[in-house]
């Protein structure tokens, strides 16, 4: 895998209550990626960009809403969620909190 697909997997970090819950209870990420990376690809990505090791990569397809604006319909866009496992002692901070 290239650099540059390194940087195109990941799109970023998905911030919920759910993520926020699974991170401090199993060690687990969750990311936003392209709909086309597979686990392969997001594990090699995270590994290499934030010096980690991983041991597991689920992914799931979230399929986007149909939506009303105004009078006309539309659709939000699918996007594709990964939870990422770290080995044990490895961390990520999003925060940005100097420690």
């Amino acid at each position: 895998m290239n650099q540059e697909r390194i940087y195109q997997v990941l799109l970023g970090p998905h911030v919920s209550e759910k993520a926020t819950m699974v991170a401090e209870t199993n060690r687990q990420y969750v990311f936003k990626v392209r709909l086309d990376a597979n686990k392969l690809e997001i594990k090699k990505a995270v590994e290499s960009l934030f010096n980690v090791q991983v041991t597991a990569v689920n992914t799931t397809v979230t399929k986007g809403k149909s939506k009303r604006f105004g009078r006309s319909l539309g659709r939000r866009s699918d996007f594709k969620k990964a939870y990422v496992a770290l080995k044990e002692g490895f961390d990520l901070d999003f925060t940005g909190a100097a420690e």
